[in-house]
This record gives C-alpha cells, sequence and structure tokens, in this order.
C-alpha cells in the first residue's frame, strides 16, 4: 500500500484556506443594498399644523422681499425728486411800462437757483387766452435777450436776470389802438429751455404760471394770475 506524500511546506509560505461560505440570506452588494432601500418605510405625510406653518413662513418671506423692494423704490423716487427741485427755474417779472402798448412792455427772467446756472437759455412768449376773442393759444420766440454785462455768453449764473420783449402783436394782428384793451382781457405765460451747468446731456423745460395785466397798478402792469 503506497504511502500519500505528505506535501512539504516552505518556511513563510500557508496553506491558502478556502473562502468562507456565506450564509443565506446575508447577501451583499448593489442588489441587496436596493432591496434595503426599498424595504425601507416611507415617511408620513405631513399634518395640516406643519403644512400651515410652511405656508405661513413662504408668506413671510415673500412679505419681507416685497417690503425691501418697496424701501429700494421709495428711496430712489426721493433721491430723484430731490434732485428735480434742486434744478434751477426762472422767475419772471415785468417791468413798469410808462408808455406805449402793453404789450411793448420788457419782461425779467431771473435765476433764482443759489447753485446752478442756467446755460443757453431759450424763452417762448405763449399768449394763453384773449377772453371774448376766439383766439387759440399761440406762441412766439422772445426777441431783444440781454444777458448781464460781464457774464459768460448766454448763461445765467445764480442770482442773475435776463431781459427779453415780447412781439405779442404779431400774433394777435390788431391795431395798436386796441392795446390796452385786449391786454386786460388777456393771459399769457413763458417757456424757456435750458441746459443745467453740470448736466448737458440733455435740456430742461420750464413753463410760468400765468401772467395778466393788472389795472390797480399806476402805470397798469402784468403780474401773476392770483
Amino acid at each position: 500500500m503506497a504511502a500519500k506524500r505528505k506535501s512539504k511546506k516552505r518556511p513563510g509560505e500557508s496553506a491558502a484556506s478556502p473562502p468562507p461560505k456565506s450564509r443565506p440570506g446575508s447577501q451583499s452588494g448593489p442588489q441587496s443594498q436596493r432591496r434595503s432601500r426599498a424595504r425601507r418605510p416611507l415617511p408620513p405625510p405631513p399634518t395640516l399644523q406643519e403644512e400651515l406653518l410652511s405656508m405661513g413662513r413662504g408668506a413671510a418671506r415673500s412679505l419681507q422681499q416685497a417690503f425691501l423692494a418697496l424701501v429700494v423704490i421709495g428711496l430712489l423716487a426721493g433721491a430723484g425728486f430731490g434732485a428735480w427741485s434742486l434744478r434751477p427755474t426762472p422767475a419772471y417779472s415785468a417791468e413798469e411800462l410808462t408808455v406805449g402798448s402793453p404789450f411793448d412792455v420788457t419782461f425779467r427772467a431771473q435765476n433764482d437757483n443759489p447753485w446752478f446756472a442756467m446755460v443757453n437759455p431759450k424763452f417762448t412768449c405763449v399768449v394763453a387766452e384773449v377772453r371774448a376773442s376766439g383766439m387759440p393759444p399761440a406762441a412766439v420766440e422772445a426777441t431783444d435777450v440781454r444777458f448781464p454785462a460781464g457774464a459768460a455768453a448766454a448763461t445765467l449764473a445764480p442770482g442773475e436776470a435776463a431781459t427779453f420783449r415780447c412781439p405779442f402783436r404779431s400774433l394777435i394782428g390788431h391795431p395798436i389802438n386796441d392795446d390796452p384793451a385786449i391786454a386786460q382781457r388777456a393771459e399769457i405765460y413763458f417757456r424757456s429751455e435750458y441746459d443745467v451747468e453740470l448736466f448737458r446731456s440733455f435740456r430742461l423745460g420750464d413753463n410760468s404760471t400765468h401772467f395778466v395785466l393788472s389795472t390797480r397798478f399806476l402805470p397798469p402792469r402784468w403780474v401773476r394770475k392770483p
């Protein structure tokens, strides 16, 4: 009977042990992970109180964002209104009429703004109405415009004034003897266009209040309509 040969092991070598057998039901891997995920119970649906709380938080965030937007819009509008209110506007007055027609009087436009100058001003005279005449509103460019002596060309610095005349007779077209009666029934105003000294990219415009011929003064004078 032949003797079985025993395998000799070299020093430092060990017999490879067989891989451990996996127990049934203890499988690992992607398939088992998917099964474990599928077995997880679904979270319970939110209660009515939780839904109301979530809706309340969302509404509060929306209201907060709307409030912040309104605050920003208000600040921008306030800054724009403040800048617009600081713009220079001319103040008009009429010199006393000593002789001639009330329409031949010299008018005065003064820059009352203490900070900004009016550059390249253009004045237009407008007849708003002549009562009981049926005349429609009409406008004519001012003539004989004169700026202060020594001032920059076509510039009204703060506190300076320019003078001009209005050729209203060319609009109304009547004999000069009828001027006093027509002037007492007329309403006029002035339209101006000008640049601001620091912002010349666009022109500003302004319409004055209406003026009427007041006979309470001697001689009569054009004053602001009360």
